[in-house]
């Protein structure tokens, strides 16, 4: 269905807190519905929005620049911590947490509106980066790692939670290609940077200068989210679903975390907790996500389904191809950043496209179109694997990767918006990210362990990282096929 402005209302401005009416893709206020007209002029930036804007825009640009700038060095510093063995809980750790800050900050947001947990993820964001910096071993590096996690998730959720009620439905994928572009400058600048540093003095250099870059920000941040607004909605209590509990989320966090340590070694043991990593992931991740998800049924469950297998995909790119280009093609870590650096730009550029000269396509259409790109990524690192191809091939399968994700993922948090209920915004950015985390876990989990299979039976590892990346073709191709199903309408 096409965003047709005049159909569409304006949100209130920060002093007023109408109730809200959600019919299909379009929310309607009870209290002064503003003319189509002015609904056209208003922006971004007018002034019923521009504090919101510039505050959303200011948590996206320190997060980023904290995200882009650590992961480059997380492989030294576990070197240094002589925690190499322990390099998947690491990089797991932060998914997994991120999963149970997001149904916090959702259930947060949803009952008392999304400046407090956005305030504390922020300011919980400065205590991670001290954490890890001053890391004595590889167990301290990965809970600082929980805790990023964990801020992030709050983050993520609560910022579209915001978005959900402070703009209108014109005015929503424009926001959300605003956050993507918050990124630019942080991409350009984060992980090269961060590599030189790590290189020529240490990695918690790293971490403790970007705390002290960010703590006087943050703290302006917090201080302006203390302000009055976006209230919570208002909801009589036979609207209001059932709530995940946060010991289930907890569960399948550890779950997650639990598998992500199993894939660490092959013994007993590591067997072990990645069986009991599966089994608390299977039973309690069900209870956290709508109803219908696994049969894909209309409206969010396809929604949310659909944003769990892109991520998947993406995430995996992301960490299989430095891999390949490390261990297989030598590539020197300077190319590792400049990848990553690519890979944000162009996520960045594809949704701004998204939400200025494709704002009337049909949101579904978009996730086709963001399926297909991820497949052609996908051929694109299978074509990396042999030694025919340039060196650096499979490096530009994460920057087509993220121009598919760029239409993907806004396009997909724009109609899980749509899809939600008046006041329940904050569950459904709450399943959008747990399904997020758990397709990232999951197929990761699948690829590394086909990979490991192939080499274990004895292939060649251009033969083991072309298994794990033809099977991230499956999901690209279910994906274009379901998208119809999270059409609004």
């Amino acid at each position: 269905m096409t965003e047709d402005p005049e159909r569409t209302s304006s949100g209130p401005p920060a002093s007023r807190q109408p109730n809200v009416e959600v019919t299909g893709n379009n929310t309607r206020t009870t209290a002064e519905r503003p003319s189509a007209r002015s609904e056209t002029a208003e922006g971004l930036f007018s002034g019923a929005y521009r504090a919101a804007t510039s505050c959303f825009a200011a948590v996206m640009f320190l997060t980023g620049l904290a995200a882009l700038a650590v992961v480059p060095t997380l492989p030294t510093a576990a070197r240094d911590l002589d925690g190499v063995s322990l390099f998947p809980l690491v990089a797991g750790c932060f998914v997994a947490a991120s999963l149970l800050g997001g149904v916090l900050g959702g259930q947060w947001a949803d009952r008392a509106g999304p400046q407090r947990p956005l305030a504390a993820g922020t300011a919980l964001a400065v205590v991670t980066l001290l954490v890890s910096g001053a890391s004595t071993s590889i167990w301290q590096l990965a809970a600082g790692r929980f805790l990023d996690g964990l801020a992030g998730g709050m983050v993520a959720v609560t910022i579209n939670t915001a978005i959900g009620r402070a703009y209108p439905d014109r005015l929503r994928p424009r926001a959300l290609a605003l956050m993507s572009a918050c990124w630019i400058v942080p991409s350009l600048i984060g992980p090269p940077l961060a590599g030189l540093v790590a290189e020529w003095w240490t990695w918690r250099a790293v971490f403790f200068g970007l705390a002290a870059l960010t703590v006087l920000p943050a703290l302006i941040v917090v201080a302006v989210l203390r302000g009055p607004s976006w209230a919570a909605a208002s909801q009589s209590s036979g609207d209001r679903p059932p709530r995940p509990a946060l010991l289930v989320a907890t569960a399948v966090s550890l779950g997650a975390a639990s598998a992500q340590y199993g894939v660490s070694g092959w013994d007993v043991r590591h067997l072990l907790f990645a069986a009991v990593g599966f089994v608390l992931m299977v039973v309690f991740a069900s209870r956290l996500l709508p109803a219908g998800i696994w049969r894909a049924a209309r409206g969010l469950p396809a929604t949310v389904l659909l944003c769990g297998m892109g991520s998947g995909v993406f995430f995996t790119l992301e960490a299989y191809v430095p891999l390949l280009l490390v261990t297989e093609r030598g590539a020197p870590p300077l190319v590792i950043g400049l990848a990553f650096t690519g890979a944000a730009v162009a996520w960045a550029a594809s949704s701004w496209v998204q939400g200025r000269l494709l704002e009337l396509w049909p949101r579904h259409r978009l996730v086709v179109a963001g399926a297909l790109v991820q497949a052609v990524a996908v051929a694109v690192a299978l074509a990396g694997t042999t030694p025919a191809t340039p060196t650096y091939t499979a490096a530009s399968a994460m920057v087509i990767a993220a121009i598919g994700m760029g239409m993907y993922a806004p396009s997909l948090t724009v109609l899980s918006l749509a899809h939600s209920p008046a006041g329940r915004q904050g569950y459904a950015s709450s399943a959008m990210q747990t399904t997020q985390n758990l397709g990232q876990t999951a197929v990761l989990g699948v690829s590394s362990a086909l990979f490991n299979a192939c080499l274990g039976s004895g292939a060649t590892d251009a033969v083991s990282y072309g298994a794990a990346f033809g099977l991230l073709l499956a999901p690209c191709i279910v994906a274009a096929l379901l998208a119809a199903r999270a059409r609004s309408t």
